[in-house]
């Protein structure tokens, strides 16, 4: 992938408009404090643009195992798809207005479903307003769309991704996405259990992102992640608590063109399973069990 067909500028989304050109458009607000973001949505979106939930709708919550998140199905994403008016070679515009958490999820979900052309609104909802891009009020509906999505299973999809026994192996560059006091186990405001995979290495997804949320040009980018110790050629992974900031720092990578993979459980579901070994402060591992023994106390 390239950049541009990863991400869309506010300029060129309001000239596609602007010229009558056709696009859908996706609003997925999320935030860790409020995942409901229907009301806000309501209150002011993009002309035209149809509200996702990433909780009911791009995670399937009836899996268990698979972390918090758990990725739905592809035929799930297709019936969604076709509701939300997704079309064959019409392109698809994704953005939300928090550190592009929600879009980057979409983005994800729905190209490892195989749908084509599909971007996130680089700086989200703030960047639209910023270039005085108009907004409407109320719920859209659209006419329903024919998209056909390739693959069911996800996790076998056109991304890549990763097991978590694969997420441990030596020769996979694991990149941690959760802040710094959450990488380190200073604190855990979500899961039980504090810390990280052993051997991962700590890039917080806003650490991609610049100043006003846009994602950081492709020469801040290369030296981010040479600062890192990643090169070019190295088999990369990235995770966080449950799979949604990670896939900002996989969109990121994307626009350099690296084929990063996702640990879709994540954290959550590393840390569910007393038998794993996990790291903190120091990057050491230790016994796991110990941690849900204290948390348990």
């Amino acid at each position: 992938m390239t950049r541009a067909q990863v991400l869309i500028t506010a300029a060129e989304l309001g000239d596609q408009l602007r010229a009558g050109d056709p696009v859908t458009i996706l609003d997925v607000r999320w935030r860790l404090d409020e995942p409901d973001g229907r009301a806000a949505y309501l209150q002011g979106h993009l002309p035209g643009a149809v509200y996702v939930s990433l909780e009911d709708e791009l995670t399937d919550h009836t899996i268990t195992g698979r972390g918090r998140h758990p990725l739905p199905s592809g035929r799930s994403i297709e019936v969604a798809a076709r509701r939300w008016g997704i079309r064959d070679s019409v392109p698809t515009v994704v953005y939300d207005d928090w550190n592009r958490a929600g879009s980057s999820r979409a983005w994800w979900v729905l190209t490892a479903a195989g749908i084509k052309s599909v971007r996130i609104l680089d700086g989200g909802l703030s960047a639209w307003r910023s270039a005085r891009g108009s907004l409407a009020t109320g719920p859209v509906t659209l006419q329903a769309g024919n998209v056909t999505v390739l693959h069911d299973d996800l996790h076998t999809g056109a991304l890549p991704t990763l097991t978590a026994q694969q997420a441990a192996e030596a020769d996979v560059t694991l990149l941690d996405a959760r802040a710094p006091e959450r990488f380190r186990g200073d604190v855990e405001p979500v899961d039980p259990v504090a810390g990280h995979i052993p051997g991962a290495k700590n890039l917080p997804s806003g650490h991609v992102l610049t100043g006003d949320g846009t994602f950081r040009a492709e020469g801040e980018l290369s030296r981010l992640l040479s600062d890192h110790g990643i090169g070019r050629d190295a088999p990369v992974g990235a995770y966080c608590g449950s799979a949604i900031t990670a896939t900002v720092t996989l969109a990121a990578l994307a626009t350099l063109g690296y084929h990063a993979a996702l640990f879709p459980g994540s954290w959550s579901e590393w840390s569910s399973d007393p038998s794993r070994p996990v790291a903190r402060g120091s990057d050491q591992p230790v016994s796991l069990q110990r941690f849900v023994k204290r948390a348990r106390r």
